[in-house]
């Protein structure tokens, strides 16, 4: 193409969120020192863009992100959950009596326990993957610009861009664009899924007592109710309320909202404040019919979007990008392409099944509990009893959401105790959990 200017990575990720720039760092981290890696975002590498939600971050999670030399920074802003509090009120009635109540824990070693979940404000998430990414002179910061093109032959990957002269080209491109993806439709990558009669809403509260590291999760009609405990007396606020009540609380003054909000989070932390702004969007179901395109690959929300009920989408983009980078470092040691078709397969292998069946699961369980059907609520009261009675499947389902159940949990997210990196760097030996 005549005036175009070319560049060449290995591995070039497009997009700079979360999971963006995870996935870059997870690359540097394992194979910075074989392969050339580019990240480039439609916006400018300095953009503040201002987050008010809190993300619930898993142990498999935050084990990602302390070797990848992240959680350092975050742990002094991080709350550890400790205990989760599941309610079914009836009806609209302020009474919250709580169905199942245990301990968020797991076995840390030498008879200790360790929280299997932490609340950070994506703020704090956002800012401190910024600074490691930044510093990180294996990871080259492309120019701000969207991507307009995408062609693949045998050999690479070329990617054109919207106002630029500029061409980049690759081995392999992993798409962490999100939800509406460009690299995901320019692929021809299809997609299934349904909008939900629902709207999140996210918000900061202050509360007059401490909620000594308890997530509280009620059961609403209209949708789940999830206070998530934040550093000092405050939380974060994610709620999914009927599309049309949703639109009309936003319009409302701050007086007004926070009596609404005061209606459905109850009085068990005693009065509450607003901490800060609101937000809301619509809710969704989308999976994407493939994971992986000749030499492409996607990962977090340009994978799937998934009902906030359970808190694990960026989780789940996380089990992506470990995945992800464990079949690449795995395709390189032995001297393979790392945009080889069968690579990318495994990759897709891996993930298909766990995405798709947690993804789905969120939906379930959010259809069951946003429903007021007697019959139907004295079958899911009855299963949260049963729950509540056996302490193996309590156990089950905190190490379940903590990322640390199966047998192939990827060596970005075992406990740092556990693991081995051999002399080059490359790979991680197994490890036993």
């Amino acid at each position: 193409m005549a005036g175009m200017q070319y560049t060449r990575f290995d591995i070039l990720v497009v997009g700079a969120g979360y999971t963006g720039l995870t996935m870059a760092l997870a690359l540097s981290h394992r194979l910075g020192a074989h392969l050339s890696i580019g990240l480039l975002d439609r916006n400018p590498w300095n953009t503040h863009v201002a987050d008010i939600r809190a993300s619930a971050l898993s142990a498999g999670t935050v084990n990602a992100l302390h070797r990848l030399g992240v959680w350092q920074d975050l742990a002094a802003k991080a709350q550890p959950v400790e205990h989760i509090d599941i309610t079914d009120p009836i009806g609209d009635s302020p009474l919250r009596q709580i169905m199942l109540s245990y301990e968020n824990t797991v076995d840390g070693g030498d008879d200790t326990s360790l929280a299997a979940s932490w609340i950070v404000e994506n703020n704090d998430l956002r800012a401190a993957l910024h600074g490691a990414v930044a510093n990180d002179e294996q990871i080259k910061i492309c120019p701000a610009a969207s991507v307009r093109g995408l062609e693949t032959d045998a050999a690479q990957v070329r990617i054109t861009l919207d106002g630029a002269d500029t061409a980049v080209h690759g081995g392999l491109v992993i798409a962490a664009d999100g939800g509406h993806s460009p690299l995901r439709r320019l692929a021809g990558i299809k997609t299934t899924g349904w909008a939900y009669k629902q709207t999140g809403i996210v918000t900061t509260v202050r509360h007059d007592r401490p909620h000594n590291a308890t997530a509280t999760q009620h059961f609403l009609p209209a949708g789940p109710f999830a206070i998530l405990p934040l550093p000092g007396n405050r939380s974060s606020i994610v709620w999914s309320e009927a599309s049309d009540t949703a639109a009309q609380i936003m319009k409302c003054n701050d007086d007004a909202f926070l009596e609404i909000l005061s209606d459905r989070f109850g009085t068990r932390l005693g009065n509450i404040t607003l901490d800060g702004p609101r937000a809301s969007w619509p809710l969704r179901l989308q999976l994407a019919r493939d994971l992986v395109a000749p030499r492409l690959a996607l990962v977090g929300e340009a994978a799937r979007t998934v009902h906030p009920i359970a808190g694990q989408g960026l989780n789940l983009a996380i089990r992506d990008i470990a995945a992800l980078t464990d079949t690449l470092a795995d395709a390189v040691a032995l001297g393979i392409d790392p945009g080889n078709a069968e690579t990318l397969a495994q990759y897709a292998q891996w993930r298909n099944f766990d995405a798709g069946t947690s993804a789905l699961a969120f939906d379930a369980i959010n259809r069951l509990f946003s429903n007021t059907n007697p019959l139907v609520r004295s079958i899911r009261d009855a299963g949260l009893e049963a729950v509540g009675r056996s302490d193996r499947l309590k156990s089950f389902f905190v190490r379940e959401a903590a990322g640390l159940t199966g047998d192939a949990v990827p060596s970005l997210m075992r406990p740092l105790n556990n693991a081995a990196v051999d002399d080059t760097g490359l790979a991680l030996a197994p490890a036993e959990i």
